[in-house]
């Protein structure tokens, strides 16, 4: 395909912010629209940057969102700390609120979300997070798009070098290469996230939910399957 257009939310956190940096360092994505509450702060030729609150009423911003090829959707709610109906709203009801108004511009267009290990398909298991991330995954696939990947990420290891995981690295950073040990199916990089996601928009893949290792692998080709 053509060089890639793509749309990122969630940039102001740390696994919007290592996909962010991935695709403006990366020559087979030409631009980038950033998407947020608040700036990401970062200056690129690659970049343009909308700041909008409200992510359930994109009506102001509609004109602006046509013309891509991918969305990577890394904006995400914990589950700590809130009730079940709130995570539901801000977890389900805001994503598919974001995608839905992108399918009506950009048919042609490839959605990945930033999911979650451990997240539940069935949507009827113990954990409410699981469930309503199975939900989710389950809709977004429904919607016509290109194509939708869900990118159930497990422990990511932070970039140093990165404005929001400065503090994730101090705290986290030195768990990577244990958790990497114990198990390839736990964990990856910032980067690896980031290439999997190019990579998936730019070669397609059979898998449509991929895991931690599928991540990795994904990562690591160029070639459609």
């Amino acid at each position: 395909m053509d060089k890639i257009k793509a749309i990122i939310t969630g940039a102001t956190g740390m696994v919007g912010e290592g996909v962010l940096h991935e695709c403006l360092k990366n020559d087979d994505v030409e631009q980038v629209l950033v998407v947020g509450r608040r700036s990401c702060e970062v200056v690129h030729t690659k970049l343009t940057e909308i700041v909008h609150r409200d992510f359930f009423d994109l009506s102001a911003i509609e004109d602006r969102l046509g013309g891509y090829d991918a969305c990577f959707f890394c904006l995400g709610s914990s589950s700590v700390g809130v009730s079940e109906e709130e995570y539901f709203q801000m977890t389900y009801e805001l994503t598919m609120s974001f995608a839905k108004a992108l399918v009506t511009k950009n048919p042609e267009m490839t959605f990945c979300y930033v999911s979650g290990k451990g997240t539940d398909s069935t949507e009827k298991g113990r954990l409410n997070w699981a469930r309503v991330k199975g939900k989710t995954e389950n809709d977004l696939m429904k919607l016509p798009f290109k194509g939708v990947f869900a990118f159930r990420i497990g422990f990511v290891k932070p970039n140093k070098n990165y404005k929001n995981t400065v503090r994730n690295y101090k705290y986290l950073g030195w768990l990577y290469p244990v958790v990497k040990a114990i198990s390839g199916n736990l964990a990856s990089t910032l980067e690896e996230v980031g290439l999997a996601m190019i990579n998936a928009v730019k070669a397609g893949d059979s898998r449509k939910v991929l895991e931690v290792r599928d991540i990795i692998e994904l990562a690591q080709i160029g070639n459609a399957r």
